[in-house]
């Protein structure tokens, strides 16, 4: 399985950007997928996960209500929209694809890791 994450870039705070990470096997729909990033001098941590069938997600309580998984089983593709920027989410974003139909925070739960895109929210 590759995981191809893109949609990164340079936004100013309070902008928008929408990640994408497109998955290379039709295995896609069978699991859970996560976000993930990791900001400069700091350990990865959890953003968002949705359920196999994009019935459930679940979000870390500092991107609640500013960002939203989704995903569409038919382009083998999970998408980040990311509203309300602050430059504290600036980090590189991976994406993940879970062991599982559902998923949580643990990395543990996540077979394979995309390349990462850099997201950089200036202030």
């Amino acid at each position: 399985v590759q995981l191809q994450a893109s949609g990164g870039g340079l936004v100013q705070a309070g902008g928008s950007l929408r990640l994408s990470c497109a998955a290379s096997r039709r295995t896609f729909r069978n699991n859970a997928m996560g976000w993930f990033r990791q900001a400069p001098g700091k350990e990865r941590e959890f953003v968002a996960v949705i359920t196999w069938n994009g019935g459930r997600t679940y979000y870390a309580d500092s991107v609640k209500g500013r960002f939203t998984i989704s995903r569409d089983n038919a382009k083998d593709t999970v998408y980040l929209q990311m509203n309300s920027l602050k430059p504290e989410d600036t980090a590189v974003y991976y994406c993940a694809q879970a062991r599982g139909v559902v998923a949580g925070a643990l990395e543990d739960e996540y077979a394979y890791w995309g390349q990462g895109t850099q997201v950089t929210v200036s202030s």
